[in-house]
């Protein structure tokens, strides 16, 4: 959290205090000159950047000095407010020298602001000049500005960053009761503001009491954050095996590095930063290694959870085998002339629960032939079942492997010890879970209101889905008129697709063609039973006999 947005909302007032020192809290009049002067600006490293500001240049040194230095990388971007910064005679170079002025008359600090809902903040200058500090994912910059305009940047590579409006950073968002109960109680949507941590808290507390609540039992756990956040405290931890600041308290968990508590702002982002940056390339990879397994650990678990899902569902009601029996056992009410066709539907004594049941048949066959079509739905269910226990146990088996092997990294304590664990066991080879031989799941799979969403990978991947592991009845979707996955949503027995599975799966083969980036995309949908595979086709590509054309907007999963 210490680029979140609400450790940047305490942390203005906090550099105010240091860089404003005689000032009020609350500053009118931003044209008169109070605060410490903006000395220079220099980088002697191509991703770090230091300020220096001070009450006056002295001969050899500056009188009161303050320094900022901020670290502006892709994958890490922080400050640190040391005491004193020894600028090197070579490779060095002067920025931003339009806002520091001449010597002499360099501008003062007239106060520090941060920004709603946004993870940047800035200090004001006399004159209508600014420094912005933005910390927008793998994108940090230090903006400068003069009025409402970029006059000059520190990482030029992001050039849209010269577009940027000062006032445009704050971002209003409606974060009510009324606005939550619209957003589906997702909190996220209300709350993007409150980053990984706040959210892995939440996550944490819900633990507590078996599973997240729902409506105001929910929205009183996010009020408790706010308040929380509002008057924090700095917690430095271990947090997914790497140094993390937080503004809430977690349960230490055995093994971990002990909290350290702060009060002040600065103190704790200078902590954090020299214990991130402090760690060797040891426990860089170390770290690294045990996200990465972790993580896999996870993927294996959602795994096992979708497929005892889909088992379960199995036990609902009756299989494909019983109705077939159902119908063989009570033929002798179906009044039918001998080859005459069948209702669509038939409701029927289930001797297996005691208990009528309302059989779907197709019309144009005969009774015999309905419970045979039956039979042969329940052999391929049998099938489908096998497949799911043995996917069940491959996944178990990982993540046993998987304990192990985070058991063994944490024994580790050198360098070349955990290089040649790591490809020993081939840790970092995502193809091979883990040296094992097994593979990863053929298809994309999605689980959406119980219905089974598979999207295929490539073109030979969607030749295998459509051609080997869907069935007639089952629903096929494609992007129109552009190359793309397959889409194939299962079909279940007795049930008809709703609207709102169809149009989730239609955003899925949206969002896995070539119109991703479009705002709308027309998707075609039809039973798989209308899809041909003629030879001499190209991989991937089929002919559709007949479709229905749905126009959604791409979204992934």
């Amino acid at each position: 959290m210490h680029t979140n947005y609400y450790f940047l909302r305490q942390l203005a007032p906090a550099l105010q205090a240091h860089l404003l020192p005689s000032s009020d809290p609350v500053i009118t009049d931003l044209s008169v000159p109070v605060g410490l002067r903006f000395m220079e600006c220099f980088s002697q490293d191509r991703d770090e950047i230091v300020l220096v500001f001070a009450q006056a240049r002295g001969k050899n040194n500056y009188y009161r000095p303050f320094y900022i230095k901020a670290t502006l990388r892709p994958d890490f971007s922080g400050l640190l407010f040391p005491e004193n910064v020894q600028r090197a005679r070579a490779n060095s170079v002067d920025l931003f020298a339009s806002v520091v002025g001449e010597v002499g008359k360099e501008r003062s600090v007239v106060g520090v602001r941060s920004f709603l809902n946004e993870r940047c903040f800035a200090i004001l200058l006399e004159s209508g000049f600014s420094l912005l500090f933005k910390f927008f994912g793998n994108r940090p910059n230090l903006l400068a500005f003069q009025e409402n305009q970029v006059i000059d940047l520190f990482n030029r590579q992001l050039a849209t960053d010269e577009q940027l409006l000062f006032d445009a950073f704050d971002r209003p968002i409606d974060q009510s009761y009324e606005a939550f109960v619209q957003a589906d109680f997702d909190h996220r949507k209300l709350f993007p503001t409150f980053g990984k941590v706040v959210n892995e808290w939440i996550q944490e507390e819900s633990k507590k009491s078996n599973g997240l609540p729902e409506g105001r039992a929910q929205w009183a756990l996010i009020q408790d954050v706010l308040r929380q956040l509002e008057q924090p405290r700095y917690f430095l931890l271990r947090l997914d095996h790497k140094p993390t600041l937080s503004l809430l308290h977690f349960d230490e968990q055995p093994g971990e590095m002990p909290q350290r508590e702060f009060a002040d702002p600065i103190e704790a982002a200078n902590r954090f930063f020299i214990s991130f940056n402090g760690l060797t390339t040891f426990e860089h990879e170390k770290a690294n290694l045990l996200r990465l397994i972790t993580k896999r650990g996870k993927r294996a678990e959602a795994q096992i959870d979708v497929s005892m899902q889909r088992l379960l569902l199995r036990e609902e009601g009756a299989s494909h085998e019983e109705m077939g029996h159902i119908l063989m056992a009570n033929l002798h009410e179906i009044i039918a002339v001998p080859g005459s066709k069948s209702p669509e539907r038939l409701t029927l004594y289930d001797f297996y629960r005691d208990q009528p049941l309302t059989i779907k048949l197709k019309p144009d066959l005969s009774p015999q032939k309905n419970a045979e079509n039956f039979y042969r739905k329940a052999k391929n269910e049998k099938i489908e079942e096998q497949h799911l226990a043995d996917h069940i146990a491959a996944h178990e088996s990982e993540l046993i492997r998987i304990n192990q092997q985070k058991v063994d990294l944490e024994a580790i304590q050198t360098l070349k010890e955990l290089r040649r664990y790591t490809k020993q066991h081939n840790l970092l080879d995502a193809g091979s879970l883990a040296s094992t031989g097994e593979s990863a799941p053929l298809f994309k799979e999605i689980m959406y209101e119980t219905f089974r969403i598979l999207v295929g990978r490539n073109a030979k991947n969607n030749d295998l889905l459509t051609q080997k592991y869907s069935y007639k009845d089952d629903l096929w979707l494609h992007a129109r008129d552009v190359s793309g996955s397959h889409v194939i949503v299962k079909y279940q027995a007795g049930k008809t697709f709703p609207k709102s599975v169809i149009e989730r799966a239609a955003e899925l083969a949206a969002w896995y063609s070539k119109r991703r980036t479009d705002s709308l995309c027309p998707v075609i949908v039809t039973p798989k039973k209308y899809v041909r595979k003629p030879k001499g086709l190209a991989p991937g590509q089929v002919l559709v006999e007949k479709e229905d054309v749905v126009l959604v907007t791409p979204k992934g999963d």
